[in-house]
């Protein structure tokens, strides 16, 4: 077991886009209705929140198109270390070394299951992360750094990826 590159799966990525672009569509309605299209009475409150969540979905959705060009493995396992981009965290952090694990967990966050890499030399990678995420992933009272990854647009479930992850791991020990 050298290396294992993993690639984006087509399908779910298409699925999760075309439920985007549907929230987007229903949220321009909001918006219509609330600027009083339909019934000529403007509404300020759902205009200003439909068309804010409308922008921001607008953003991610286009980024998420520009980012299916992209034919590169979205996570790469090797003997020495680590490396993927399938969450802006894990993205922004790059390459991490098997010898600075600490643990790795299976963990349900929001609507997704994610794999989280747990670092214990955390000093070693504070110059990667810009302070917004160096904030989200460092627990100073631990002293450890959670990197996540997700399955959601690769062609494995998560529970097959920590498993992935584990054997790469415990090689390693």
């Amino acid at each position: 077991m050298k290396e294992t590159h993993l690639y984006r799966n087509k399908r779910k990525t298409t699925q999760m886009l075309l439920i985007s672009a549907v929230f987007c569509l229903l949220l321009l309605i909001i918006l219509l209705y609330s600027i009083g299209l339909f019934d000529g009475v403007f509404k300020a409150k759902p205009t200003i929140f439909s068309a804010g969540v409308l922008l921001v979905l607008l953003i991610l959705l286009i980024v998420n198109l520009l980012s299916l060009r992209d034919k590169s493995a979205q996570i790469v396992l090797s003997e020495k270390y680590f490396f993927g981009k399938t969450t802006p965290l894990a993205k922004a952090f790059g390459q991490g070394n098997w010898q600075d694990v600490k643990s790795i967990d299976l963990e349900k966050v929001g609507g997704d299951t994610m794999i989280i890499v747990t670092l214990k030399n955390s000093g070693k990678y504070k110059d990667r992360l810009p302070s917004l995420l160096w904030k989200m992933a460092y627990q100073e009272s631990a002293q450890e750094l959670n990197i996540m990854y997700s399955a959601s647009t690769i062609d494995l479930k998560p529970s097959e990826l920590h498993q992935l992850f584990l054997s790469y791991w415990n090689k390693q020990k």
